[in-house]
């Protein structure tokens, strides 16, 4: 047994050895939904990119009942996914999947030197919920990356292409533009707005380049009047939707939802003292990140790759971990990374520690608490450099 113990600790050490066992994973993940025709979120990815560049539209009535789902992503985005959706009906998956799966990676990879020690870790935790959002061909991992990789450019000084890629982000899913929040712990604020303004007026243009300048406002019309008129019965993995909690926010989510950001944000000016510090800095980040996710009114639980992210971005820069820290540390990598996988667990614990006891979004809530609470607290240790 030690033996066995031995051998699995030395491959887990090797990050190229996870790399390729992730990726080998991914692969098969692809290749059992694709040929079995159930990538559902590819196909509908896929479809609205080429009604896009047909003169389709994907904000109707009619798309939406021929898809059974509500298209409510950005032209942007299938600008983006142009490359794949006109690939081979076999291909495709593949590569949508594979680069995401990859860049994610590299986006860890390079997260700045502060993480050197932790990179592997970091990875390691997250790589269960990033093969459950590899497995659903989901978006989500796009995003989470550019957090990421728009970060670590902003500790470099490469603030124009952190600002490009938060600019898309926002454009295509756009909680994805809270990240230009952190804009204000860096010098040179006022060029940096000018770089959100530059990028802005770009991608907002975008479209044109297919439906011309007339068509762009009835476009962006027509999204919005989707996002404003979908609507789901269903119980979402959020704050939101807990028990004891949803009868009194959900009635009037967007209040609520506003009412926590102003809250962070006093916070955040309260501690401006401390924007000149990187572990700060990456806890805003990641409570941000939490935020997104925590708060939304339409979280499933693959989408936690982007809360999860943030919390490891917190946790390993604290100087010590309690008991307490460690018991929430393995709850998380339990609760999101093995209890919502059919192979790991059946499908009756995870709905009895989901569906009944909600376990997973309270669990996160006191995560996300404390990763508030180290930011913010006066003469804290673990803030120091």
């Amino acid at each position: 047994m030690k033996k066995i113990i031995n051998a699995l600790t030395t491959f887990f050490s090797n990050p190229r050895n996870v790399f390729i066992l992730g990726m080998l994973v991914a692969i098969a993940a692809t290749a059992l939904e694709t040929f079995r025709g159930r990538c559902t979120n590819f196909y509908d990815y896929r479809d609205s990119t080429i009604d896009f560049f047909n003169g389709v539209s994907a904000y109707t009535i009619e798309w939406v009942m021929a898809h059974k789902i509500f298209f409510l992503y950005t032209p942007n985005f299938n600008f983006l996914f142009a490359p794949v959706a006109y690939s081979p009906w076999w291909l495709g998956p593949f590569i949508w999947n594979l680069a995401n799966y990859t860049l994610f990676f590299l986006a860890v990879w390079t997260l700045p030197k502060q993480y050197l020690d932790h990179r592997l870790k970091m990875f390691l935790f997250l790589l269960l919920v990033l093969e459950q959002s590899i497995f659903c061909f989901q978006y989500n991992t796009v995003v989470c990356y550019i957090f990421l990789f728009a970060f670590t450019l902003m500790e470099r000084g490469q603030f124009f292409w952190a600002v490009m890629l938060i600019m898309y982000s926002a454009c295509t899913k756009i909680y994805g533009g809270i990240e230009l929040g952190l804009l204000l712990c860096y010098p040179r604020f006022w060029r940096h707005i000018g770089y959100v303004v530059f990028c802005g007026l770009l991608f907002f243009l975008m479209p044109a380049l297919k439906v011309g300048l007339d068509g762009l406002v009835p476009l962006y019309q027509s999204w919005l009047n989707m996002i404003y008129t979908h609507h789901s019965t269903t119980d979402f993995v959020g704050l939101l939707f807990a028990p004891g909690f949803k009868q009194l926010f959900l009635a009037n989510y967007r209040l609520f939802q506003l009412g926590v950001l102003l809250v962070l944000a006093v916070l955040f000016f309260w501690r401006r003292d401390r924007w000149s510090d990187f572990k700060f800095r990456a806890h805003a980040l990641g409570v941000l990140m939490g935020y997104v996710i925590l708060f939304s009114d339409c979280p499933e639980t693959h989408t936690y790759i982007i809360a999860l992210s943030g919390y490891m971005l917190c946790y390993w820069l604290w100087d010590r971990h309690t008991v307490y820290d460690k018991v929430l540390f393995w709850s998380m990598f339990v609760l999101f990374g093995m209890v919502p996988s059919d192979v790991l667990c059946p499908v009756s614990v995870h709905e009895f520690l989901h569906a009944d006891l909600w376990l997973d979004v309270y669990g996160y809530t006191l995560v996300w608490l404390e990763m508030v609470w180290v930011a913010v607290r006066p003469a804290n240790s673990l803030m120091t450099v």
